[in-house]
């Protein structure tokens, strides 16, 4: 077997099958296969696609090249959530303590924030002292205890597809659907997970701006999990604005915390409640949604979840009082009011641009290897349909001397405010089951 032939094949437009495909991604880990000849095939990918078939042959791939976690001494169905990016998504802090608070485990390995939008690993290190780094011998035994770890990708899960993504992230290959969800189901397959739930953006924000590619990459993933033998769900989410009231990663801790309260911005609660939903009815703890929302809601609302939060961050070394005392949170030195430029109605926000104002004042990554400051970001003061007016306060920036202007005149070509009526799209726009 030679990695030209295989490279020919799909370049020509042909499938390829699993044994090629373990022979291409060995020959990577291995160094018998060089990186150019890896790039060549994934632009081949890219250009010519692939089969049903062949994209869970290559997550299979992945998910095999490193250690597939084994969570059969907690018992019950282990279930997890994965977001395909959104600004100001944080609903992964409340999700799991509330899932988990109603005796569904939930493993989870999760990423940092890379453009645009923000990574779950960064909000929670915004909590003094809290691990993501925790190993996997700890990660089994915290879920066994508590129902519950969160902590980041370590090198023994999936290292395929960090080569991979190295690759694609230089080659002009990141945007590829067969790539982007072999990708994602290869790291939450190996947390040990028995069902998942997918929450697949739309929108000016999101990494799929149009229904119809994210209703492409969700039924791919749910087609991989079908494939893999896992339950998976994928609901289509609005992210045409900001998710709540705040962007960046202490900022967003704060957020989180509300919820767990049983308070918050109606769409980060609503988005809280209807994943959840759909964990507990994967997980045997309710019988249908209806009782899943209901069981979720009563745990934000008793405490309970708050509660398992505060367990949580106190196993993984973070200092639980937090949540009584939100000054304890790292907070920005300076704030900066930006107001609305004339009256009106707000008809549009380009969500992603929120998300790169956010970037300038230091609260995400342009590279992997960049800082964050934790302390950074933005409070949103209007939504979309909102009548606004004139030297109305729309945002507030929350800086560090860092990037202000910049991130204003992001925030000015974000928003667009005039006189015409806006309709917001449903947050929940579709369900896609196999």
């Amino acid at each position: 077997m030679r990695a030209y032939d295989i490279i020919q094949q799909k370049r020509d437009g042909h499938a390829v099958s699993e044994a090629q495909l373990q022979f291409l991604i060995d020959g990577l880990l291995a160094g018998t296969v060089s990186d150019y000849q890896l790039t060549a095939f994934l632009m081949a990918v890219y250009f010519r696609g692939m089969q049903p078939d062949e994209v869970v042959a290559l997550t299979k791939v992945m998910l095999h090249s490193g250690i597939v976690v084994d969570l059969s001494h907690v018992p019950g169905v282990k279930a997890d959530k994965h977001s395909t990016g959104g600004v100001g998504d944080k609903i992964s802090l409340p999700l799991a303590p509330a899932v988990a608070a109603c005796g569904v485990p939930v493993p989870m390995i999760s990423g940092r924030g890379l453009g645009h939008t923000g990574g779950t690993l960064d909000k929670l290190e915004s909590i003094p002292g809290f691990r993501v780094d925790l190993d996997l011998d700890t990660y089994k035994r915290l879920v066994g205890e508590l129902g519950c770890c969160l902590i980041g990708q370590t090198r023994e899960v999936a290292p395929a597809d960090k080569r991979l993504y190295a690759l694609r992230d230089v080659t002009a290959t990141v945007d590829c659907i067969p790539l982007i969800a072999s990708s994602i189901m290869s790291k939450k397959l190996a947390e040990g997970i028995d069902a998942l739930v997918l929450d697949v953006k739309v929108g000016t924000g999101a990494f799929m701006k149009t229904r119809e590619q994210a209703t492409t990459l969700a039924r791919t993933m749910v087609q991989i999990g079908k494939g893999m033998g896992k339950q998976v769900v994928a609901r289509l989410t609005a992210m045409d604005e900001p998710i709540g009231r705040f962007v960046g990663n202490s900022l967003e801790v704060i957020e989180s915390l509300d919820v767990l309260e049983g308070r918050g911005p109606a769409d980060t609660v609503a988005l809280t409640v209807e994943l959840g939903a759909e964990m507990l009815v994967m997980g045997r703890a309710a019988k249908d949604l209806d009782e899943g929302r209901d069981k979720i809601t009563r745990s934000l609302q008793d405490g309970s979840a708050r509660e398992h939060f505060g367990r949580i961050i106190e196993a993984q070394h973070g200092d639980r009082r937090v949540l009584d005392d939100r000054s304890r949170l790292p907070t920005a030195p300076k704030q900066q009011v930006w107001t609305a430029p004339q009256g009106g109605r707000l008809v549009k926000v380009d969500s992603e641009r929120v998300g790169k104002a956010s970037m300038q004042l230091g609260g995400g990554r342009a590279r992997a290897e960049d800082k964050v400051d934790h302390r950074v970001g933005l409070e949103i003061h209007a939504r979309l349909g909102d009548r606004v007016e004139a030297g109305q306060p729309l945002v507030t920036l929350h800086h560090a001397d860092t990037g202000v202007d910049a991130a204003t005149t992001l925030l000015r070509e974000a928003y667009v405010i005039d006189d015409g009526d806006v309709a917001p799209a449903p947050l929940f726009i579709d369900r896609i089951t196999a």
